[in-house]
């Protein structure tokens, strides 16, 4: 089986993932807003940048079957550490593309999370009609 030149970068992204997963636990009391986004920056838009590095290069790079599936784990492993940060169990099960399509449009991860997993819940705005 061969690898891209991303499979180091993409396996220490999903060993990371798996042990701040099995570290994580669900937060009571006052979201850790903080380390919800380390989990974003640190975790989660890592895993992101290897993609949309993979795919916008001069040269398109094809990922194998085993490095894709390791990076969207480690995606959603950290989405979950992300969830918890909030007190929610998420299960996430999103791909590396719809979270990198939908940062490239926010130009935010906070909003990019926010917006796929619905955590936290976004307050109603109030528009008056005048």
């Amino acid at each position: 089986m061969t690898h891209s030149p991303y499979w180091e970068r993409i396996s220490a992204l999903a060993e990371r993932a798996r042990a701040d997963r099995e570290a994580s636990t669900l937060v009571r009391g006052d979201p850790d807003t903080e380390q919800a986004m380390a989990y974003l920056r640190e975790g989660a838009g890592q895993a992101v940048l290897v993609y949309i590095e993979a795919r916008t290069g001069d040269e398109q790079v094809r990922f194998s079957e085993v490095e894709f599936s390791l990076l969207e784990r480690a995606l959603n492993d950290w989405l979950d550490c992300y969830g918890h940060c909030y007190g929610v169990e998420l299960d996430a099960d999103f791909t590396v593309r719809e979270m990198a399509e939908l940062l490239i449009k926010t130009d935010n991860i906070h909003d990019t999370a926010q917006l796929l997993t619905g955590v936290p819940k976004r307050r109603p705005t109030v528009t008056k009609n005048y």
